[in-house]
């Protein structure tokens, strides 16, 4: 079993996303451990880039913060090595295409699989055109996680035939951020994956609320929460791990007992 599968064993899971090095990396550790210490079950963790074209104003405010504070992809998996120390849940990157390729594909997912990395979120590779990462990420045993989006349609089963760790659902059209609604029909997305595959899947974009993400993962088999906590993050700044706490405690609540 895929180690990432496992953050689905214990009930629905909550899926915290940070930005690494917003505002900086000792505060990004300090917010992880405060997020699994309530009761995440797999932590995503953003490796900035200068374009994240999936991104809405929220987390690339917190992109260009971390770029101006000077992190580097060396400096974000030292942050993971220590981390993983005594942070045991999965732990995932997402990130851009071009930040693997200016790394060098080989050299950046083997380094995912030294320090502790489980899978690898890339918003900006289509299905059709992952064969390029996804042979490295099986030769180092990192799982290559598929997206699901509305409009993938007729492409779904196809791509749950193939996904691994867990499939990302991507609850509405457009970039990341908050959203009052999500009115995506999302039943008809979550059946076509179950019909296919057993692999969990979680929704993500726009939940912010514990009503939200109680009623995504009554959907599917999480929820994945990214601008609500980056925002929160970058109001309190340095000072954010028990703002963190406090919220993910709420989230992991609203999940209990699905």
């Amino acid at each position: 079993m895929s180690n990432i599968a496992k953050a689905f064993d214990h009930g629905k899971a909550f899926i915290p996303f940070f930005t690494c090095g917003d505002p900086d990396l000792e505060t990004t550790k300090a917010c992880v451990r405060a997020a699994v210490e309530n009761g995440a079950s797999l932590v995503e963790l953003g490796i900035p880039f200068s374009d994240p074209m999936a991104e809405g104003p929220v987390i690339q405010a917190a992109s260009l913060r971390a770029l101006e504070g000077g992190v580097t992809t060396d400096k974000i998996f030292q942050m993971v090595r220590e981390l993983r120390r005594d942070v045991h849940v999965p732990m995932v990157f997402m990130t851009y295409a071009n930040v693997v390729f200016s790394y060098g594909a080989e050299r950046f997912i083997s380094t995912c699989h030294d320090i502790g990395i489980d899978g690898l979120i890339l918003p900006d590779v289509p299905y059709e055109e992952k064969g390029e990462f996804l042979d490295v990420c099986h030769k180092y045993g990192v799982d290559l996680v598929s997206l699901v989006a509305p409009t993938s349609e007729g492409r779904i089963a196809k791509i749950a035939k193939d996904a691994e760790g867990f499939i990302y659902i991507v609850s509405s059209l457009g970039v990341t951020g908050t959203r009052t609604e999500i009115a995506t029909d999302l039943t008809g997305i979550v059946s076509a994956i179950r019909e296919n595959t057993s692999i969990p899947c979680a929704v993500g974009f726009g939940i912010s609320t514990p009503e939200q993400a109680r009623r995504m993962a009554e959907l599917s088999d999480g929820a994945i929460v990214g601008s609500a906590i980056v925002k929160i993050i970058g109001v309190h700044g340095k000072d954010a791990a028990p703002e963190v706490a406090a919220y993910v405690r709420s989230m992991t609540d609203a999940l209990r007992g699905l």
